[in-house]
């Protein structure tokens, strides 16, 4: 009993580290390799872009270490309240929220500040500044994807996969094994039980042909003997 539940235990844990590591590890190779081939544009998945929080400008709404997902978004849409990714003078992308919208010369720019900062910052945004608009954060990932970009993890991760799926692959053959030979055990004892059946029933058949027999010789009628009568 303790064994089938330990391999239970064993196969969802297995399951459930296939699930969460290999969409990150992939996304994060994903991301990796736009990065490296479009040094200037900041990578996307599907139009929704992953950003690591760095600073707790945004506290209490968002946490340093966490990963942050903003999505494209046509900028003139964007309205006072909304929290936008965007890039400052020094091109570092930041996340904050917009606090006011003015107009200059007929061009829309935004005020930004961030919710845990006593100042708004310095610098307007402009359109071709946006990146997106803050849809959800997932806590503290950001600092996992950090550590997942370094070559090193990225080898140990490899590994730990390949393990998984083979640790996963061997308990699973050795499961089948067993029930397969569960299987033939079964078979070989029913077709012993059937065997022995049969050996039952000839023994038996045989008893009662003799007994069969034995009784047709006892009930065989005696012949009668011919008697002449005198005239």
């Amino acid at each position: 009993m303790k064994k089938e539940v330990y391999k239970k235990i064993s196969n969802i844990a297995i399951i459930v580290a296939i699930v969460i590591l290999t969409p990150i590890f992939l996304m994060n190779l994903w991301i990796m390799f736009q990065a490296k081939s479009n040094p200037e544009k900041i990578p996307s998945v599907f139009g929704y872009k992953p950003f690591m929080v760095l600073s707790g400008s945004m506290e209490t709404k968002i946490h340093k270490g966490d990963l942050i997902i903003s999505k494209n978004v046509n900028p003139s849409t964007l309205k006072i309240d909304d929290i936008i990714a965007f890039r400052d003078s020094e091109g570092t992308v930041t996340t904050h929220r917009i606090i006011d919208i003015v107009n200059n010369d007929g061009q829309n720019l935004f005020i930004t500040k961030g919710d845990n900062n006593n100042t708004q910052d310095q610098n307007l945004v402009e359109y071709k500044d946006v990146e997106g608009v803050y849809v959800l954060r997932i806590p503290g990932v950001g600092s996992i994807m950090d550590s997942l970009s370094e070559p090193t993890t990225i080898i140990i991760i490899l590994l730990a996969i390949t393990l998984i799926f083979v640790i996963g692959f061997t308990i699973s053959t050795k499961k089948q094994r067993e029930l397969e030979r569960q299987e033939l055990l079964e078979l070989k004892k029913l077709r012993e039980k059937e065997e022995k059946n049969e050996e039952q029933d000839e023994k038996i058949d045989k008893t009662e042909k003799k007994e069969s027999k034995k009784e047709s010789v006892q009930k065989k009628p005696q012949s009668k003997k011919k008697t002449s009568k005198k005239k």
